[in-house]
Parts: C-alpha cells; structure tokens; sequence
C-alpha cells in the first residue's frame, strides 16, 4: 500500500490497520455499521495469504477468532451491540484462557434494535463488565480516520504482548466519516508478536508465567499440546478448585494489565495549563468539545480538554493530572452518563463534574457543551 493520501472511510481503516498489524483471519456477521470491516477484510485478506469467514452467529464468530488465534494467527472480529451483547461469554473465555484476539465494536443506538445507523456511546460499559467475573479489559477509542487505524495497530500489538481480548470502540459517525489521510506503508508500522516458549514440549507450562507476569504462548499444531479451559486452572492448564491458584490466576490476570498501565494509557490534552473547566471526553464528541473549548477561549473563558483514547483500564492519572486547577469537570457522552461517575470516583467532592448526555441518535454540539460551560462558571 504506497504511502499517500487518500480519502478514507473509517471503517475502511480499521481494516487496512488490522491488515498492517498483521491480522489473517477475520470471522463475522453483517451488523450495521460495522459490516465495510467484514467487508473490507473478505475481499482482501485472501491477498495477504489470510482467510474469512462469515459466521452462523456472533457468537460462533467469537468462538472461531479463538480458535484461529489459538494456532498463532494474529484474528479480529467486528459487531455493533447487538452482537456485541451475544460475544461477551466468548469474550471472557478468551480472557480467562488468554487468547489474544481484537473485537472491534462500532456502536450504534440502543437497546435491543435501536438505532442502527444512528451514533452512540451507549457500550462503554459494557466493554468494562459485560462479561461475567472479576476480569481485566483493554478498551481503546478512536476519534478519527487515522487515529482509527493506528489504534487497530496498537490493539492488535497490546493484544499479542499481554494475552488478552483487546476491544476496539470505534462509533457510527468515525466508522462512517471519510477523512483524507496518509496511511503508513506495512512495512513501516511496528507491530508485536506473542512471546514463544523457549523450552521443549514436554516442559512447557502454558500458563507459568515470565517475570513480566505473562506466559509464553505455543501455537496448536507445533508440537505443543496443553489443555485450554474456561474453569479456573492451574499453570499446566489442567482445572482446579484451589481458592490459593484460583485467587492467583485472577489477580495475575489483573496485574499484567495494571503492571503496564501508563503504557496503555493514551491521551491527548489541549489547553489544560491554566483551565478551570476541564472537559473530559472521548470518541466522535472530541470535535465538538475541541470547538467549544477554541470558542470558549475566544470569549475569555479558561477551557480545557482532556481527551481519552483508552477507555479500559480508565486513565485515572492522565484526569488527575488535568483537573488539578479546575474548578468544574463536564462529561460529554452519548448515553446517560456511562462515564460519569468513573470521573466522579476519582475526582470525589472537591471539584463539581456535570454531565451532557445526548440518547436521541444526533451529535452533541459545541453550543450544547459551551451552555454547560457557562453554567457551571
């Protein structure tokens, strides 16, 4: 792919990302409005010597995106929330079993049916805790064409180095957007691969972890055999109920995401310095709240952005560090509020964090973020 600009779709760039970042198999169902992923990925994975398949279900298609990343092939699939909702216990096997996979989740209005081509934030939560048990997540959020497909590089690369499902939350109106961007050539994006086992088959632990808390990785059909399962298990793969291992197993789960956490974080500030409101946000609504803070400033008034593109683990830190001068923090989202009170957690009762919620399939607009502004000034 020569290095050049191009108008892009960016659905179209999650695509060409997974492609860069070395994905050779894709397993979906058509669900608007992440189908020109599937589609995109059906008509040129097979040039890449990769392959496609079109699923029964979501979740068969998450079963199989394991099942391929389970002999070494780098795998991803893309829903929106109705199938997003039917993934989630294959979500959590691939957690608990440490398969790497990427599951890209282009959200749309809801519940149920909802909005399908209509924009939403309304998954956020449901990255963090829709599968069942106390799990880690990686959960990153573009908030555009470029970004999109660099975030797809980064998901794939942060999935194969911590051995995890990695969730990419892409929104209707950035899947849907054409920007003309420069795309970098394959050959110049950096990419990671799953650590090896450096020991011979009859001495490979599956799940003995190295020092850095995570385990080399043998693929299915190298000579390799262990067991995998969603039950608790111990370092050989094999079940147990030991509260001891079973206590281990989670809190190492935990801790090989927490231990690289500001490496994971990834934000972007934009005239925080001296802000008295801060506005924190992420996805699509970064371009209305960027125009509300250059309008703000125009009139005199100290506005701020923080934008986040890592939703899971949530960056703690990177808010603290923000609002360290502000007075009031604004929450813009599209839902009701699915963030707030990760903010408002963290920030506690010294500073004042109001939320503008948006769940009618529009934009937020700057004018609806610059009324909050003025309120709480």
């Amino acid at each position: 792919m020569p290095t050049k600009k191009r108008l892009v779709q960016g659905n179209e760039a999650c695509a060409e990302g997974a492609l860069a970042a070395g994905v050779r198999f894709f397993a979906g169902y058509p669900i608007t409005p992440s189908t020109e992923i599937a589609e995109i990925l059906a008509e040129k994975l097979p040039y890449y010597g990769g392959h496609f398949l079109q699923m029964e279900d979501e979740i068969a298609a998450m079963a199989a995106v394991i099942g391929a990343s389970l002999t070494g092939v780098k795998s991803l699939t893309a829903t929106s929330g109705p199938g997003f909702s039917l993934k989630q216990e294959n979500i959590g096997y691939a957690i608990m079993t440490e398969v790497p996979c990427v599951i890209v989740d282009v959200q749309r209005g809801g519940p149920s049916t909802g909005l399908p081509t209509a924009p939403s934030q309304g998954d956020v939560m449901q990255a963090r805790w829709g599968t069942h048990g106390a799990h880690p997540i990686i959960a990153l959020s573009p908030a555009s064409v470029k970004e999109t497909f660099d975030l797809t590089v980064k998901a794939v690369n942060f999935s194969e180095r911590f051995r995890t499902a990695v969730i990419i939350l892409l929104d209707e109106v950035i899947g849907h957007m054409r920007e003309s961007v420069e795309l970098p050539a394959h050959s110049e994006v950096q990419i990671v691969n799953r650590k090896k086992p450096d020991v011979p088959p009859e001495k490979y632990l599956p799940y003995k972890p190295d020092e850095d808390g995570i385990p080399p990785m043998a693929n299915f059909g190298e000579g390799y055999r262990y067991h995998v399962t969603g039950l608790s298990h111990d370092e050989s793969g094999f079940p147990t109920g030991s509260p001891k291992l079973t206590k281990e197993l989670i809190l190492r789960l935990h801790d090989k995401i927490e231990k690289y956490k500001d490496e994971i974080t990834i934000t972007e500030e934009y005239m925080i310095e001296d802000a008295e409101v801060l506005i924190f946000c992420y996805g699509c609504i970064a371009r209305p709240a960027k125009r509300a803070v250059k309008e703000a400033r125009a009139a005199g008034k100290r506005v701020g952005m923080l934008r986040t593109a890592t939703i899971w683990p949530f960056p703690d830190k990177a808010l603290l560090k923000a609002a360290k001068n502000a007075r009031a923090v604004i929450v813009p989202e599209m839902n009701m509020g699915q963030l707030l009170e990760e903010v408002q957690k963290y920030l506690g009762c010294r500073i004042r964090v109001e939320a503008v919620d948006k769940v009618d399939g529009e934009l937020i607009t700057p004018g609806e973020i610059l009324d909050k502004v003025e309120e709480v000034l």
